[in-house]
């Protein structure tokens, strides 16, 4: 019978009808999600902020971001002249659909059975599914990039190019933090690390591997997100609003729904590889439904701590947020992830590795406090060359007061 055609065929359509329902389900609630995620964001904030929020449409004004999405869908699709046409159209597919793909790699339940299938409550499983994730994040990039680039304006150009080089940068440290979670779990598998971490709460990876690449991939991927406080691409303050500018009607709805998407995905991420994913205490009623519940529950934590953010914190300058990737969370991710790899090894010399890269950090910030310290006492003396003690100026060569600069030099 297992050979029969007939089976093998009616097999293999039950497992796509299975696969298709999956991908339909995943995407509507994903829609829903977002919808509500706009909703949330808008009411949190107007609580912390003493105001009221949107409280017309619908209960609690919650079709509030229905209302929106009609209104931009009707609005006039407007393309500039200049612009390449169709790289314009496709750009907001290159953002919107990576954060969608990079979703179905992430098990929201358990496993159930129904009408006599068993299947998990994941989109899909592949053995290197971790990898998808990075490539769905390096594709978005480019939906950024070529959006500012066929604008055929100057400003959405430097947006853009101000967006690539921050999701760019912080990649590194997303990278580096999740290579530490794949050496800890010995797998690429999502459904796997979940596992790992299933036995009890202090299994959960951001417990072995320590707080500080949970932490590292959390700041990372809020700037790679452009979320705040690193929104700076459409900040107020900057070039108008970043790549999105010449873009109205459904093509600005797709951004502005991408990025609320990536947020709810990578909140989905984090707990998948940091907080057991949907691993927590069950019951005998209902065993399939409190995994879910669970999952769902780690998750709102997560974009109530984007919220949070967004209304506490200011926004960064363009230099602190570049110094902050390069100089702070990629040496720290990549000295974490010596000693990670060094534990998973040997323990012994893990705390060896761990021990010389605490040496060698005090010594570097020493020497660079030292550093600084000399460069302020040479730049003691104001322009005019007068000692900030109020002694007087003694003459230097060719006349000038010592620390001024003569005419004609350049230093």
């Amino acid at each position: 019978m297992l050979g029969d055609p007939l089976f093998v065929h009616g097999v293999t359509l039950a497992v796509f009808i299975i696969v298709v329902i999956k991908v339909l389900v995943a995407f509507a609630a994903l829609m829903v999600a977002v919808m509500l995620m706009i909703w949330f964001e808008r009411k949190v904030i107007s609580d912390m902020q003493s105001r009221i929020g949107p409280n017309r449409a619908g209960p609690w004004g919650i079709m509030q971001t229905l209302a929106d999405g009609i209104k931009l869908f009707f609005k006039e699709d407007l393309i500039p002249e200049r612009s390449y046409r169709l790289v314009f159209r496709l750009a907001p597919l290159l953002v919107i659909v990576p954060a969608f793909v990079a979703f179905s790699i992430v098990p929201i339940g358990g496993i159930v059975t129904v009408a006599g299938h068993t299947f998990e409550l994941q989109v899909a499983d592949p053995p290197m599914g971790i990898l998808v994730l990075l490539a769905m994040s390096s594709i978005s990039v480019y939906g950024v990039m070529l959006a500012g680039w066929s604008s055929g304006s100057k400003y959405p150009l430097l947006g853009s190019v101000r967006a690539s080089a921050q999701m760019i940068s912080y990649e590194a440290a997303v990278g580096m933090s999740i290579t530490a979670v794949v050496l800890i779990t010995g797998s690429l598998s999502t459904r796997v690390m979940v596992q790992s971490q299933a036995p009890a709460f202090w299994d959960w990876n951001v417990i072995r591997l320590g707080i500080v690449p949970f932490v590292i991939f959390f700041l990372a991927i809020t700037a790679e997100l452009n979320r705040p406080p690193f929104d700076l691409v459409e900040a107020e303050q900057e070039l108008v609003a970043g790549y999105v500018t010449e873009y109205s009607s459904i093509r600005f709805a797709l951004f502005f729904l991408a990025e609320f998407m990536n947020a709810i995905t990578m909140s989905a991420v984090m707990v998948t590889l940091f907080f057991g994913g949907p691993d927590g205490p069950g019951f005998h009623f209902l065993p399939w439904l409190w995994p879910i519940l669970w999952f769902l529950g780690k998750t709102l934590v997560f974009l109530f701590v984007y919220v949070w953010i967004r209304a506490a914190l200011p926004r960064l300058r363009y230099d602190q947020l570049m110094e902050l990737g390069w100089k702070r969370l990629i040496p720290i991710s990549l000295g974490w992830l010596l000693v990670v790899a060094a534990v998973v090894v040997d323990r012994w010399w893990g705390l060896l590795v761990a021990a010389g890269l605490v040496a060698g950090g005090l010594l570097l910030g020493r020497a660079l406090y030292v550093s600084h310290e000399r460069g302020e006492q040479i730049g003691e003396l104001p322009a005019g060359g007068t000692p900030t003690d109020g002694s007087p100026a003694t003459p230097g060569k060719d006349g000038a007061a010592s620390g001024e600069r003569p005419i004609g030099v350049v230093s």
